[in-house]
């Protein structure tokens, strides 16, 4: 699903133009982004998930075509973890 099909159905579900949806899907994860970029904090969402800011520490790597080991410095990842009330209506 893509996020034009998302403006879409939350518009025909809610009755809102799809402009005025368009505009609080955009605010919403600008403000995901932003909580996890700038104020580095994580967002949990009940019911659906959290997202959390995983380290990934420094460590040596290789390129196996050329034969070569290289550096790949520490740095910081998004990740989604669903809440266990999602992944269990997953389950079915």
């Amino acid at each position: 699903m893509t996020k034009a099909e998302i403006i879409n159905q939350i518009a025909m579900t809610t009755g809102l133009p799809k402009k005025d949806v368009g505009v609080v899907v955009e605010s919403f994860m600008e403000t995901i982004k932003s909580s996890l970029l700038e104020k580095r904090e994580n967002v949990y969402l009940r019911g659906f998930g959290s997202f959390n800011i995983k380290h990934r520490a420094a460590k040596t790597a290789r390129n196996i075509q050329k034969n070569t080991t290289i550096t790949v410095e520490a740095h910081d990842l998004p990740s989604f973890k669903p809440a266990k009330s999602f992944v269990e209506q997953m389950k079915g």
